[in-house]
């Protein structure tokens, strides 16, 4: 700690801001589907899943040291390179909260990392193999996995409550949720909150603290713990929105497959040192779990739209990196701009994100027009074909076609309710 000089202190505490807005960008994860079903109160939910963050985040240190030694060349590297990586992985983050779109911070972090590495010393300062193995690989088959496991546990559970009452097997299966949710939150811990940890390691490589290939300080895991679990605790309130209202309305069997599932894959990878998307991952099995049951739909145009942020992250990050690389190079000014830069930025997006506040108390409400409508889901092919061969279980409301009118966050409901969609009396179904 003593040789830490002032430029190494900017950057640990740069990338602990990180490790704060990737708790509160991926709380979602975990709790989002919980808090859309109502077995856990918002403000519960997310106190739990910063306690199991904090713990989770000591369990493990491999997905560190793949950061720290693995996917840029520690030679040559300077401290700037890292400040300016993690200015783009902050400010790519804090701009996908505001829209309210799941995407990875560790995609954010990675982008950031290569496109200031290659700035500061060209393309062979990335170890492709490492980039391609343990990032992109996992990145595109881990959604496809836990997608798949949770409709194939989403048909399964529905399969085997068949022939039992429905509210029993619902409380029954909300018991269950709090349990996988608090599974998530310790898989996230161990994957997201390493990341954090192989960054401040490298950062400490470079500034001759530590040696190329040494293991995260315990001062290290503990910082970078607390500070996942406090941005967890604030709670990403825009995204649990999406995450648990906006891609498709999940019953509790669902809510229990899809957080299962993604706990699953999360803690796998962990083990073996893969540092995939738990945001991916979550996202694809709330998805698999949409697809799983009779008459469930997935909104397509939000889920498109953040396909398309999953695409752009890496790049986008990476661009803003090499951006602030670009100025840090030139000297104490640079870094002093990119400081200014950043602070700037997110003050910017914190004042936008106050025209249209969510917290606890307006999460689980549906988005509603200025007229005092509700915004309707454009009609799409792969709803409507599902939704076609797949009638829904008989005896649930979705089934049902009388008039309904039933009043939700103060916005009449369709006066009818269509056979094959789910049964929200707030916002028209995706069919």
């Amino acid at each position: 700690m003593e040789h830490i000089t002032l430029l190494l202190g900017i950057v640990i505490v740069t990338a602990l801001v990180f490790d704060f807005t990737n708790g509160f960008h991926d709380t979602a994860n975990a709790m989002a589907t919980t808090i859309s079903t109502g077995a856990l109160k918002p403000k519960t939910a997310v106190a739990m899943s910063a306690v199991l963050n904090l713990v989770g985040a000591f369990l493990s240190v491999e997905v560190a040291k793949t950061i720290s030694g693995g996917i840029v060349n520690e030679d040559g590297l300077k401290t700037e390179v890292i400040f300016a990586a993690l200015v783009g992985a902050i400010l790519w983050n804090l701009l996908t909260w505001l829209v309210g779109l799941p995407s990875s911070s560790s995609h954010a972090l990675f982008g950031g990392l290569i496109g200031a590495a290659v700035m500061s010393m060209g393309w062979s300062s990335i170890n492709g193999g490492t980039v391609v193995t343990k990032i992109l690989i996992p990145a595109l088959a881990a959604p496809l996995v836990a997608g798949v496991a949770a409709m194939l546990a989403t048909r399964l559970t529905y399969r085997i409550g068949r022939n039992t009452d429905t509210k029993a097997t619902a409380k029954g299966y909300r018991v269950g949720q709090i349990a996988s949710a608090g599974l998530v939150s310790l898989a996230h811990g161990t994957n997201d909150a390493q990341k954090t940890m192989g960054i401040i390691t490298l950062a400490l490589v470079t500034g001759g603290v530590l040696n190329p290939g040494a293991n995260p300080p315990m001062w290290v895991i503990v910082s970078a713990g607390v500070a996942i679990a406090l941005g967890t605790y604030l709670g990403g309130w825009r995204i649990i929105r999406t995450m648990g209202k906006g891609l498709t309305d999940l019953q509790p069997q669902q809510g229990f497959a899809a957080q299962t599932s993604a706990a699953t894959v999360i803690l796998a990878s962990s083990h073996l040192g893969f540092s995939l998307s738990t945001t991916q991952s979550c996202s694809g099995a709330v998805m698999g779990a949409g697809l799983g049951r009779k008459g469930g739909v997935v909104r397509w145009s939000t889920a498109t739209r953040m396909f398309v942020a999953w695409g752009l992250t890496l790049p986008a990050a990476g661009l803003v990196g090499a951006g602030a690389e670009f100025l840090t190079k030139q000297g104490p000014w640079g870094i002093a701009a990119t400081a200014a830069l950043l602070v700037g930025g997110s003050a910017v997006i914190w004042v936008l994100s106050r025209r249209n506040a969510i917290d606890h108390t307006n999460v689980t409400d549906d988005e509603v027009r200025t007229d005092g409508g509700v915004p309707a889901e454009p009609i799409g092919v792969v709803t409507t074909a599902i939704a076609a061969v797949t009638p829904p279980p008989a005896g649930t409301l979705a089934a049902s076609p009388v008039p309904d009118t039933s009043v939700k966050a103060g916005v009449s409901a369709p006066t009818t309710t269509t056979t094959g969609a789910m049964a929200d009396p707030a916002r028209p179904a995706t069919v």
